[in-house]
């Protein structure tokens, strides 16, 4: 077999593995999500629901601003939150990102990450104390009405929740906050009775109702957390419910958990110096209910005595330096692991400080994915520049090759012994036209990663009709880039290979002039092949988000200029005309009439 045909064959199974896996890892999850959240949203159309005694607010069944008014309230106000603090449960329920919007447009609805209890998707912590098992200690509940210190909380400005039980207990409870997204919560209790008290602190994330997620293989959405030297716990909420009554716990020294989504996360980040049980929840039948729960140890309180107890609660913007900051400030054990850097973490953490950098130098995330392309394709000029040295030199030898089947026309093993003698002669390695591609797979993930997951890259815009380079390109050929009023990707069956706009479309024809920079194959079968690839990265890449497209194009047009350099500089003629020119002159037939 010819040392081309083996590396067209090994490009063609790497391609082949490359489609697959996507297919596998992302469009078959994303299907299967929508499928899922169809049926779900079927299912529950069909299910009667209870009635509920007169006065009773059902979970999620009121607006926002509904169930907002159900408790009287203490504002949050700070650089980057809004929301508020109900006196009822004394519990973070309402919590606003007011730097981030839905959309790229800045009119669009400012995210809404934690809602209270009554309305749809709640989402809140809960910071109270738990009674040993047969204690009768009135301790303050989700019913519990507190009172406030007055005032709103804002990052100068801690609030003091107070509550008396009546029974000889006082607790008061403060709130403060930082510039960004870290709470933090000071309990303190005091026996003012005649008996000692027991409880255990416990903090508590809910959620409830399965929230909606991407499906994507690739991305981790779910239950995480890292409690002492226990290793990181991922959870998908289709797996913690698996696990019979949906319960996992863990127990160590410090550490966080909560739940965490695409670019937002929550978490309890109790003492890291005190002993704590960390526990998973799933529970409900028609509608679950997931927690993340950290349980202190118990505190004995005698009369006349105060106990104190702190923890904090993350509730934002998956921001990388920020999170990073808070591990090293606050001592947060492997807080950076909230962040899912993918298996090429060891790449995809350096490749996001260098755009991250290149972003601060450039003041666009745009010029820096350009940047970084050129800087990538410096950093492997060289192996780059041998592998295509020893291409150019493989095409000068062809004649040799020719002659050698000429002269053993019918014995296949002394031709490829004498061709092996031919490459060790010329110091030529046969698959070294490969290496680039397979360097190129662990860095074109690491930058998928980047994109799709940083939020830095979240909305961050290209030039021209890209806004947001972290979703697919939104003009689309099958409506004629928008003339037409419909979209292509929702028809049925076919409509998610219907997404194919003009930075796709680039990138296709980057890879096709790239393709035919090289000699055309004999072999019919091969050329057909060598068309068609463009043609399926062109519909692969469709979907992909809009930076990894540029990339990959940009990276293409750089390499088909190197590459031409190269082999102008070895004597090797460019065939990227005369191949173009051949595509339009009819070939003549090789078959008997």
């Amino acid at each position: 077999m010819k040392s081309d045909q083996k590396n067209l064959i090994l490009a063609m199974l790497l391609s082949a593995l490359f489609i697959t896996g996507w297919q596998i890892l992302v469009v078959n999850p994303r299907m299967a999500a929508q499928r899922a959240a169809l049926a779900a949203k079927s299912l529950q159309a069909k299910i009667a629901k209870p009635a509920l005694p007169a006065g009773v607010v059902a979970p999620g069944s009121l607006t926002r601003a509904a169930a907002l008014q159900l408790s009287p309230r203490v504002a949050i106000a700070t650089p980057k939150l809004g929301g508020s603090i109900a006196l009822k449960g004394a519990r973070i329920d309402d919590v606003v990102l007011t730097t981030y919007h839905e959309t790229v447009s800045p009119q669009s609805p400012q995210i809404v990450l934690m809602r209270p209890q009554a309305s749809k998707g709640a989402y809140y912590a809960d910071f109270d104390a738990v009674p040993p098992q047969g204690a009768s200690e009135v301790l303050p509940g989700p019913d519990t009405l507190w009172t406030s210190s007055g005032g709103e909380l804002t990052p100068t400005h801690p609030v003091t929740l107070s509550f008396d039980n009546k029974a000889g207990l006082v607790f008061h409870r403060t709130f403060s906050v930082d510039d960004n997204y870290m709470f933090t919560i000071s309990d303190s209790v005091t026996n003012n009775g005649t008996s000692p008290v027991s409880f255990y602190p416990h903090a508590a994330l809910v959620r409830v109702g399965t929230p909606q997620v991407d499906g994507y293989a690739t991305l981790f959405e779910g239950l995480l957390g890292k409690v002492g030297d226990n290793k990181l716990t991922e959870l998908t909420y289709a797996s913690i419910d698996k696990e019979g009554q949906g319960l996992q716990d863990q127990k160590g020294t410090g550490g966080w958990l909560g739940f965490t989504d695409k670019y937002w996360a929550t978490a309890l980040v109790p003492d890291q110096s005190a002993p704590i049980h960390g526990v998973f929840q799933s529970v409900g039948k028609t509608e679950r209910t997931y927690s993340a729960e950290t349980l202190g140890k118990m505190v004995t309180l005698a009369p006349g005595a105060t106990s104190t107890s702190s923890t904090r609660l993350f509730a934002g913007a998956k921001v990388t330096d920020l999170i990073y900051g808070y591990e090293q400030k606050l001592s947060i054990q492997n807080f950076n692991l909230m962040i899912d850097w993918g298996w090429f973490w060891f790449i995809t953490q350096p490749m996001f400080r260098l755009l991250d950098i290149l972003r601060n130098f450039t003041g666009s995330f745009a010029l820096a994915i350009l940047l970084t392309t050129v800087i990538l394709k410096g950093l492997f000029f060289p192996l780059a520049n041998r592998s295509f040295a020893s291409m150019a030199r493989m095409k000068t030898i062809q004649p040799q090759i020719k002659a050698l089947k000429e002269r053993f026309p019918d014995d296949a093993s002394a031709v490829q012994r004498e061709t092996m003698e031919i490459y060790k002669r010329e110091k030529i390695n046969p698959v070294a036209g490969c290496l680039p591609m397979l360097i190129q797979i662990p860095v074109f993930f690491s930058l998928y990663k980047v994109l799709f997951t940083t939020i830095e890259m979240r909305h961050a815009p290209f030039f021209g009709w890209i806004k947001d380079m972290s979703v697919p390109d939104p003009t689309n050929i099958f409506n004629l880039f928008g003339l037409l009023p419909f979209d292509p990707t929702q028809l049925p069956v076919f409509g998610h290979f219907l997404h194919l706009g003009i930075w796709p479309l680039v990138m296709g024809l980057t890879m096709f002039l790239q393709m035919k920079l090289n000699p055309e194959p004999d072999d019919p079968v091969q050329r057909q092949l060598f068309t068609l690839m463009p043609l399926i990265f062109t519909f692969t890449f469709g979907s992909f988000p809009a930076g990894l497209v540029i990339y990959y194009a940009w990276n293409n047009t750089l390499t088909l200029i190197q590459q031409s350099f190269i082999m102008k500089r070895a004597g090797v003629k460019v065939e990227l005309w005369s191949n173009l020119t051949n595509m339009f002159r009819r070939r003549p037939s090789t078959g008997t009439p």
